[in-house]
Protein backbone atom coordinates (compact mmCIF):
# COMPACT_ATOMS: atom_id res chain seq x y z
CA UNK A 1 0.00 0.00 0.00
CA UNK A 2 1.42 3.46 -0.68
CA UNK A 3 -0.05 7.00 -0.05
CA UNK A 4 1.66 9.56 -1.82
CA UNK A 5 0.80 13.38 -0.58
CA UNK A 6 1.50 16.25 -2.24
CA UNK A 7 0.09 20.00 -2.57
CA UNK A 8 2.34 21.72 0.26
CA UNK A 9 3.68 24.81 0.30
CA UNK A 10 3.95 28.51 1.64
CA UNK A 11 1.36 30.71 1.63
CA UNK A 12 0.01 33.50 3.33
CA UNK A 13 -2.77 34.10 6.24
CA UNK A 14 -6.05 33.84 4.55
CA UNK A 15 -4.56 32.08 1.47
CA UNK A 16 -5.41 28.84 0.02
CA UNK A 17 -4.20 25.10 -0.33
CA UNK A 18 -5.12 22.04 -1.98
CA UNK A 19 -3.43 18.62 -0.37
CA UNK A 20 -3.53 15.33 -2.61
CA UNK A 21 -3.27 11.92 -1.50
CA UNK A 22 -2.86 9.85 -4.35
CA UNK A 23 -3.48 6.14 -3.05
CA UNK A 24 -2.11 2.48 -4.59
CA UNK A 25 -1.54 -1.08 -3.79
CA UNK A 26 -5.18 -2.24 -2.43
CA UNK A 27 -8.68 -1.39 -3.36
CA UNK A 28 -9.85 1.33 -0.65
CA UNK A 29 -13.65 0.98 -1.28
CA UNK A 30 -14.28 -0.17 2.42
CA UNK A 31 -11.86 1.97 3.76
CA UNK A 32 -11.92 5.43 5.67
CA UNK A 33 -8.72 8.10 4.31
CA UNK A 34 -7.80 10.72 6.44
CA UNK A 35 -5.87 13.76 7.28
CA UNK A 36 -4.04 14.19 10.30
CA UNK A 37 -1.03 16.73 10.84
CA UNK A 38 2.32 17.49 13.41
CA UNK A 39 3.09 20.70 13.98
CA UNK A 40 7.06 21.28 15.37
CA UNK A 41 7.38 20.43 19.18
CA UNK A 42 3.52 18.66 19.11
CA UNK A 43 1.82 15.60 19.20
CA UNK A 44 0.11 14.68 15.64
CA UNK A 45 -3.28 15.75 15.66
CA UNK A 46 -6.31 14.28 13.31
CA UNK A 47 -7.13 16.70 10.92
CA UNK A 48 -10.42 14.95 8.53
CA UNK A 49 -11.62 11.95 7.52
CA UNK A 50 -13.43 10.43 4.73
CA UNK A 51 -15.18 7.44 4.10
CA UNK A 52 -14.41 6.00 1.10
CA UNK A 53 -17.58 4.33 0.18
CA UNK A 54 -20.40 6.43 1.67
CA UNK A 55 -18.56 9.48 1.57
CA UNK A 56 -19.18 10.69 5.05
CA UNK A 57 -17.02 13.32 6.28
CA UNK A 58 -15.60 14.19 9.64
CA UNK A 59 -13.64 17.13 10.82
CA UNK A 60 -11.19 18.70 13.90
CA UNK A 61 -13.35 21.47 15.40
CA UNK A 62 -10.05 23.68 14.50
CA UNK A 63 -10.87 22.98 10.90
CA UNK A 64 -14.41 23.01 10.55
CA UNK A 65 -16.08 25.33 8.02
CA UNK A 66 -12.53 26.37 6.40
CA UNK A 67 -11.30 22.90 5.18
CA UNK A 68 -12.39 20.00 3.44
CA UNK A 69 -12.05 16.75 2.45
CA UNK A 70 -13.08 15.15 -0.59
CA UNK A 71 -12.53 11.74 -3.09
CA UNK A 72 -11.81 11.24 -6.52
CA UNK A 73 -12.83 7.13 -7.02
CA UNK A 74 -11.82 7.67 -10.49
CA UNK A 75 -8.29 8.61 -9.71
CA UNK A 76 -7.98 6.64 -6.25
CA UNK A 77 -7.01 10.14 -4.64
CA UNK A 78 -8.04 12.29 -1.46
CA UNK A 79 -8.19 15.70 -1.02
CA UNK A 80 -7.69 18.21 1.84
CA UNK A 81 -8.98 22.09 0.42
CA UNK A 82 -7.75 24.20 2.90
CA UNK A 83 -8.98 28.17 2.59
CA UNK A 84 -8.18 31.10 5.37
CA UNK A 85 -5.33 28.94 6.32
CA UNK A 86 -3.81 30.73 9.66
CA UNK A 87 -0.47 30.60 10.96
CA UNK A 88 -1.35 27.72 13.38
CA UNK A 89 -2.00 25.45 10.43
CA UNK A 90 1.39 25.31 9.95
CA UNK A 91 2.38 21.72 9.94
CA UNK A 92 3.25 18.97 8.19
CA UNK A 93 0.81 17.41 7.23
CA UNK A 94 0.20 13.28 6.50
CA UNK A 95 -2.51 11.18 4.83
CA UNK A 96 -3.61 7.79 5.89
CA UNK A 97 -6.13 4.93 5.39
CA UNK A 98 -7.74 2.57 7.42
CA UNK A 99 -10.08 -0.28 7.86
CA UNK A 100 -12.36 1.11 10.35
CA UNK A 101 -10.12 4.26 11.32
CA UNK A 102 -7.13 5.71 9.23
CA UNK A 103 -4.27 4.84 10.96
CA UNK A 104 -3.40 1.42 9.53
CA UNK A 105 -1.17 2.98 6.36
CA UNK A 106 0.61 6.07 6.54
CA UNK A 107 1.74 8.42 3.65
CA UNK A 108 5.05 10.86 3.70
CA UNK A 109 4.42 14.46 5.04
CA UNK A 110 3.94 17.48 3.13
CA UNK A 111 5.12 20.29 4.58
CA UNK A 112 2.24 23.86 4.80
CA UNK A 113 3.79 26.75 6.28
CA UNK A 114 1.45 29.85 6.67
CA UNK A 115 2.56 33.04 6.77
CA UNK A 116 1.26 35.61 8.69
Amino acid sequence: VQLQASGGGLVQAGGSLRLSCAASGRTFSSYVMGWFRQAPGKEREFVAAISWSVGSTYYADSVKGRFTISRDNAKNTVYLQMKSLKPEDTAVYYCAAGASRPNDYWGQGTQVTVSS
